[in-house]
């Protein structure tokens, strides 16, 4: 199954979670509702995924002057593997880390934290470094954007369904529609939710 494949089923099971959980809050209204907030989720997650990941992740680009032999590591391995050069960030962490974020090659980023860089030789740097640009080869980055919107989308699910719990009781829609089941389903899903956050 290609990347690409994956990336629309992700998108697609993102949008379907919504459009469950807006049915279960609010019937057709909610439903409507989720589905545009699914709608822009996508949106956001595919155009701009790399911003999103780095600040999620406290990142802060920054220029060749600022760390000129790390750009010098991500531009001589982007050559390698025949990439366009990636942006590259720093994140200020102690834990040694790396990551490749991006919707493509050519709208890709590099990101490592300050621990990564203290304790890594330039070999062992480019070692990580080339293991990242694999990703972005193969774009495995976009892929795992989409988890992380996912894994978002699924957190603030759990989050909805409780406050709706207790606030409203699993009862109907404002319009005066029922909701999307009974509260046994909205329940159900409630503990499904959850668990994967």
């Amino acid at each position: 199954m290609s990347n690409t494949v994956k990336s629309v089923m992700l998108l697609g099971a993102l949008t379907g979670l919504l459009v469950m959980m807006g049915n279960v809050l609010g019937g057709t209204t909610g439903m409507v509702i989720a589905f545009g907030m699914a709608v822009m989720m996508n949106f956001a997650s595919y155009w701009f995924s790399d911003k999103i990941a780095l600040r999620m992740a406290g990142a802060r680009e920054v220029s060749v002057e600022e760390a000129p032999q790390l750009h010098a590591v991500v531009e001589e391995l982007a050559s390698r593997a025949g990439l366009p050069k990636p942006r590259v960030a720093i994140i200020e962490s102690q834990s040694p880390n790396a990551f490749a974020t991006g919707r493509d090659e050519n709208h890709s980023l590099v990101a490592v934290t300050t621990g990564i860089l203290q304790i890594l030789d330039r070999n062992e740097l480019m070692a990580v470094l080339a293991h990242e640009l694999g990703h972005v080869k193969n774009r495995d980055i976009l892929i795992t954007s989409i988890a992380a919107t996912v894994g978002g989308a699924i957190m603030m699910a759990a989050q909805m369904l409780q406050f709706s719990a207790f606030f409203s009781g699993f009862g109907g829609s404002r319009d005066g529609e029922r909701g999307g089941g009974n509260p046994l389903t909205a329940l159900a899903m409630m503990i499904l939710v959850a668990r994967q956050s």
